[in-house]
C-alpha cells in the first residue's frame, strides 16, 4: 500500500476519544452512586455498539462472496470495523462484573427458590454463560483478524493475487453462518436471558437484522464523508448510495417483518409465559415505544427510501441513515430496560452517558484502524465492478 493513499483522522480521532474518556469518566462516577445501575445502563449501551463490529464481520463476509461494487467503496469502513472485535472483548468486563445485578440467574439465592430456574440452571449457569462468551469472542475474532489480514495481504502484492481472493470466499462462506449462529446465541444469552422465564425463536435473528441495519448505516455515513477524499473521489457514484439505500430499505422492511413476527406468534399463542414480556411492556410509558418504533423506525424510512432520488443523495441518506442509528437504540433501550423496571418506564442519566463513552471510545479506534490504509482495495482482481454506476459522481 501506498502511504499516500491512507487518509488520516487525528483530529477527529482525538475528539472522539477526548468525548469517550470524559463520558467514561463521568459513568464512572454514576458507578460509585449505583452499581446496578451502572451495569443496567451498561449492557444496553454494549449491544447498541456491538452491531457494528459483528454487522460489519457479516456484511464482509457477504461482499467478499459476491463481489459488488457497493462493497468496494465501502469495504474499507467494513473491514476497520470489523477489526475493533478485540475491543469488545475490553467492554464486556463490566457485564461479567455486574453479572448478578443483570440476570436473576446468577445469583443462587433467586434460583433456589424457582423451580423453573433450577430446571434451566444446567444451561443458565455462571460458568457455562462464561465459557460461551469466551468461544463466541474467540470465533470472531479469528475469523475477522484472518479477513482483514488476507485483504491487507492482497493490498500489498504486486499482482492481483487471486489465490487470496479465493481464500477469502471460501472464508467467508464458512463467516456468514458462523456469524449468524453465533450473534443469535449470543444476544440469546446476553439479552433473552435477562426474562429467564420467556423465550423466542425469533429473538436472535431481531439482533442479526438490527445489526446489519444499523452497519449499513453507519457505511453510508461514513461513505458520504470520505466520498470526496482521494482515491475514492471520482469512483463514488450515484449508483452506489443507490445500492446502499436498496439495501437498508431491505433491511429495514426485513427488521419489520422479524418484530411483527415475534409478536403474532406470541399474541396468537396467548401462552402466560410468553405474553409476559410483552405485557412488561404495555403499560408504565412503555406501551409508547412499540408505535414510536413503528411509525419512525420503519414506516418512516421505508417511505423516504422508496425515493430513487434520496437515495441516490449522498446527503438526503445520510440523513435517513443517522434517523435509523437514533432509532436503533431507541429499539435496542426497548428491547433491555424493561427486564429491570417492568411496566414503568424509567430512564437515568447513564442510559445516555455510558453509550457515548462507548462510542466515543470505539470510534477512536476505528478511525485509526481505518487511516492506516488506502480506503479502495485497488489490488482486489474485481476491482473493475467498483468502477459500475451511473456517470454521475456524488460529492459528500
Amino acid at each position: 500500500m501506498n502511504a499516500s493513499d491512507a487518509v488520516r483522522f487525528n483530529g477527529l480521532q482525538r475528539r472522539a476519544l477526548l468525548v469517550g474518556l470524559g463520558a467514561l469518566a463521568l459513568s464512572l462516577v454514576g458507578w460509585f452512586m449505583d452499581p446496578a445501575q451502572f451495569y443496567r445502563s451498561w449492557l444496553a449501551g454494549y449491544l447498541y455498539w456491538l452491531a457494528f463490529p459483528l454487522g460489519a464481520f457479516g456484511f464482509v463476509c457477504l461482499h467478499n462472496m459476491t463481489g459488488g461494487g457497493w462493497g468496494f467503496v465501502i469495504r474499507r469502513v467494513l473491514e476497520s470495523a470489523a477489526g475493533t472485535t478485540p475491543l469488545m472483548v475490553l467492554f464486556f468486563v463490566p457485564v461479567v462484573l455486574g453479572l448478578t445485578d443483570l440476570y436473576e440467574w446468577a445469583d443462587p439465592a433467586i434460583v433456589a427458590a424457582d423451580p423453573i430456574l433450577q430446571y434451566k440452571a444446567p444451561f443458565l449457569n455462571v460458568p457455562f454463560f462464561l465459557a460461551r462468551a469466551t468461544l463466541y469472542f474467540a470465533v470472531w475474532i479469528v475469523v475477522t483478524q484472518l479477513v482483514v489480514r488476507w485483504s491487507r495481504q492482497q493490498d500489498e502484492g504486486d499482482d492481483p493475487r487471486p489465490n487470496l481472493t479465493r481464500r477469502l470466499q471460501l472464508l467467508s462462506g464458512a463467516g456468514l453462518p458462523i456469524y449468524a449462529l453465533t450473534v443469535s446465541f449470543a444476544t440469546i444469552d446476553w439479552g433473552m436471558t435477562l426474562d429467564p422465564h420467556w423465550f423466542s425463536t425469533i429473538y436472535g435473528l431481531l439482533f442479526v437484522v438490527g445489526q446489519g441495519l444499523a452497519t449499513l448505516a453507519f457505511s453510508i455515513i461514513m461513505l458520504a464523508k470520505l466520498s470526496g477524499r482521494e482515491p475514492l473521489a471520482g469512483v463514488v457514484r450515484r449508483g452506489h448510495f443507490h445500492d446502499l439505500g436498496n439495501l437498508m430499505l431491505a433491511f429495514v422492511m426485513l427488521w419489520a417483518y422479524m418484530s411483527f413476527s415475534q409478536y403474532l406468534i406470541i399474541w396468537s399463542g396467548n401462552l402466560p409465559e410468553e405474553i409476559s414480556w410483552y405485557l412488561n411492556r404495555s403499560a408504565g410509558g412503555w406501551q409508547f415505544f412499540a408505535p414510536v418504533l413503528m411509525a419512525f423506525h420503519f414506516a418512516l424510512p421505508f417511505l423516504l427510501l422508496l425515493a430513487r432520488r434520496r437515495k441516490q443523495s449522498a446527503e438526503a441518506l445520510t440523513r435517513i441513515a443517522v434517523w435509523v442509528l437514533i432509532l436503533r437504540f431507541v429499539d435496542i433501550f426497548w428491547l433491555v430496560a424493561p427486564a429491570f423496571s417492568p411496566r414503568e418506564f424509567q430512564v437515568h442519566w447513564l442510559d445516555l452517558s455510558i453509550p457515548v463513552a462507548m462510542g466515543g471510545i470505539w470510534l477512536a479506534y476505528f478511525l485509526n484502524r481505518l487511516g492506516s490504509w488506502s480506503l479502495l482495495p485497488t489490488n482486489d482482481p474485481r476491482i473493475d465492478e467498483a468502477l459500475k454506476g451511473s456517470s454521475h459522481e456524488v460529492h459528500a
